[in-house]
């Protein structure tokens, strides 16, 4: 009887063996070699999805809360500290064959990337895939080195330093902001090709010949590439210094001052129309002025020389009218604006207020007030030039009076400031006017007056200035009086 049990016990611990190793069997999952659903990885901020296909079986020993993730190799391959770059949710993928998209890190960049697909419940990797190449693009644009400036010189036995520029002027986006990045530097064998000379942000040339510098991407292409420089080695120990102006030639002075760069050197001095600029000693000059400017530059056992007309882009213009302006009440003013602006606006304003109507260059002015005109230049420069202008009511030359004035202050307010008599007396009379001063010299004679006396103004006192007067009409009739001019 003790015999039957333990031959029970034995059976059951055995068949409970095989349910074990039955389910651990049944665990167990093959995943195949990821496919690549791309050639190359060539990443950027606007594009960065890729996808993979794979296979499974069997598709029942999948737990419902497995999860397949992606893994991506360093760049030589090497799975020693992959990098996760997709996980899927828990059950989220039951059947085989299934496709997954990933995104690869910003700091990617390599020829002999691999990935592989794993699992956790249960546990299982698949083989690698094939190599691919994969660099995520920080920087993908033009940018400048040297300043921009297309040349440079070196003296015979020294060389010459090109450096990416960072950040450069204007808009240029310098690689050099993207600290992950690498660059090849490439010398022109001819206009269509080009042989690689180094490695590095800088680069010393002791050979002549053009040069220029890529964003290391390897092969995957792009547009992160400089400006080309030709070098040259100094002949009898003079070469050229170009000069480049930042905001190009000619140049926008609306836009600010431009900068002129010149090729680099020991020590500089710029010149404006051959004369010396008092401390413009750097490679670099600003200006918002045209004219023709020139650099000396040191170069070491040489120097160079170079000289730019630099042309500006703001445009010409007049007006016909003066500041101060004075017209009748029953009269207009025509005013005419001139200018050589392209596609030019004209806006105006009288005491600040729009004109609506007044669009083209020609105004007729029929009001007394402030006004303002702005040219606006629309295409180009896109520069604005404004004239303001103020008219005025006339004081009427000859009005009406009756009386001959004894006193006038010509202190320029616009009253009172002549001598102004009844009509009778003034021009078209043949009436005679003397005026004299109080010693007796005659300071004023005519037969034709204007009531324009006195016709500069004269200087004031705190003294009242006392005058004499001698009116003689055509028949002989004869006024006396005196005229004192006050401050």
């Amino acid at each position: 009887m003790l015999f039957l049990t333990t031959a029970k016990r034995l059976l059951c611990v055995v068949s409970f063996l095989v349910f074990f190793l039955q389910e651990q069997v049944t665990a167990q999952i093959v995943i195949g070699t990821p496919n690549l659903g791309f050639s190359q990885a060539c990443a950027s901020e606007s594009f960065n999805t890729y996808s993979t296909t794979f296979i499974f079986s069997p598709e029942s020993s999948v737990s419902s809360a497995n999860q397949f993730s992606i893994e991506l190799s360093d760049a030589d391959g090497d799975f020693s500290s992959p990098t996760t770059v997709f996980i899927s949710a828990a059950g989220a993928i039951t059947t085989s064959p299934a496709t997954l998209d990933f995104s690869i890190p910003e700091d990617t960049a390599g020829e002999n990337y691999r990935i592989r697909i794993k699992s956790s419940a249960p546990n299982a990797t698949s083989s690698r895939s094939v190599p691919f190449a994969a660099y995520f693009k920080s920087q993908d644009s033009p940018f400048t080195i040297n300043n921009l400036v297309s040349t440079g010189a070196y003296c015979t036995g020294g060389s010459y330093l090109l450096t990416i520029d960072n950040p450069g002027s204007g808009s240029n986006d310098s690689p050099l902001l993207y600290p992950n990045l690498t660059f090849k530097w490439y010398k022109e064998t001819s206009q269509t090709t080009s042989v690689f000379v180094a490695d590095g942000p800088t680069l010393a040339v002791n050979s002549e010949g053009t040069y220029f510098v890529e964003t290391n991407y390897g092969s995957c292409t792009s547009d992160s590439f400089s400006n080309r420089v030709t070098i040259s080695e100094a002949v009898a120990g003079e070469a050229n210094a170009t000069i480049a102006s930042s905001l190009g030639n000619p140049f926008c002075p609306e836009q600010g001052a431009t900068t002129l760069n010149t090729i680099g050197g020991n020590s500089y001095q710029w010149y404006k129309d051959g004369v010396i600029i008092p401390d413009a000693t750097n490679q670099m000059y600003q200006t918002i002025e045209s004219g023709t400017y020139s650099v000396q530059v040191n170069l070491g056992d040489c120097s160079a020389s170079g000289s730019i007309d630099l042309e500006s882009e703001i445009f010409d213009s007049s007006i016909n009218v003066n500041e101060v302006n004075q017209i009748l009440s029953d009269e207009s003013l025509m005013v005419f604006v001139t200018t050589t602006a392209n596609s030019p606006e004209f806006v105006w304003y009288k005491d600040d207020v729009l004109i609506d109507t007044a669009t083209d260059g020609t105004y007729e002015a029929t009001e007394f007030g402030n006004y303002k005109v702005i040219i606006n230049e629309t295409v180009g420069c896109e520069a604005s030039i404004e004239y303001n202008f103020i008219i005025q009511e006339a004081q009427d030359p000859f009005p009406d009076i009756e009386n001959i004035p004894n006193v006038i202050s010509p202190n320029g307010d616009g009253i009172n400031d002549t001598w102004v008599l009844p009509a009778a007396y003034v021009t078209g009379t043949n009436t005679e006017v003397k005026i004299l001063d109080e010693r007796g010299q005659l300071v004023f004679h005519t037969i034709a007056y204007e009531n324009n006396w006195p016709e500069n103004q004269v200087e004031l006192t705190s003294i009242n200035v006392l005058y004499y007067y001698i009116i003689t009409t055509q028949n002989s009739e004869t006024k006396k009086g005196s005229i004192t001019i006050v401050k």
